[in-house]
């Protein structure tokens, strides 16, 4: 059963009196535990993509279900309800609260849906454990390496137990052996039985994906799994 069916799918906009179709048509389904990248040029409709699938955004027609649910019927509060229970967002910028620890910024997810403030940190201490910040829990965003940084961010991704993780660019903002170490986390994540979508422009970023979707003018050109 799929995890994430988007049918027919059109965003489109009116810019200057013209029509722009960032997504014209796309089809795509996602299945538990699949490890997809998004790619294509500026334009492409990948960000437009990822922000429909992140449900941060509504479709202008077309059907989007997410296990179960009709996302392309619900309001912003149904909207901002499911990004909190079941989608972890990784951006290339981090999104860290500055003057808040590592922990606290973890926590952020868990305050917004209502969880008890010693579970919290319990929930964050746990995950920041197991993207190897343990150590960090009580540094400050200036106080981290770039790398350990977008760590903070995968903790704080991961710690409602999200059924995806959604991923806009994760290494566009770190050295290489950063990067590296970044998508480890990720290929490790996959193998514990996450469900990672991960957008990028990167060829060797889209490797560790098992499956990659091109776009191109709001367009799937390709849609390609890689052998097994």
């Amino acid at each position: 059963m799929s995890m994430i069916s988007l049918k027919d799918i059109y965003k489109i906009y009116n810019v200057g009196g013209e029509e722009v179709r960032a997504l014209d048509g796309v089809d795509v389904t996602i299945g538990e535990n699949e490890y997809l990248a998004i790619m294509g040029p500026s334009g492409s409709g990948k960000s437009t993509l990822m922000n429909m699938i992140g449900c941060l955004d509504t479709p202008t027609s077309g059907i989007y279900e997410f296990e179960g649910e009709m996302v392309n019927e619900m309001d912003d509060n149904q909207l901002a309800s499911i990004r909190n229970r079941k989608i972890g967002f990784v951006f290339q910028t981090f999104n860290l609260l500055p003057k808040a620890t590592a922990q606290h910024n973890v926590e952020i997810p868990l305050i917004y849906g209502n969880v008890r403030r010693d579970q919290r940190q319990s929930m964050a201490a746990g995950a920041l454990e197991s993207v190897g910040l343990g150590d960090r829990m009580h540094h400050k965003p200036n106080e981290l390496s770039g790398g350990q940084r977008q760590r903070v961010a995968i903790a704080r991704a991961l710690v409602n137990n999200p059924s995806i993780i959604l991923a806009d660019e994760p290494t566009g903002n770190l050295d290489s052996k950063s990067g590296r170490e970044i998508m480890e986390i990720f290929d490790a994540l996959h193998q514990a039985g996450n469900t990672i979508i991960l957008v990028t422009h990167e060829d060797y970023i889209a490797k560790h994906a098992h499956r990659t979707i091109r776009l191109f003018d709001g367009k799937v050109e390709e849609d390609i799994s890689a052998a097994a």
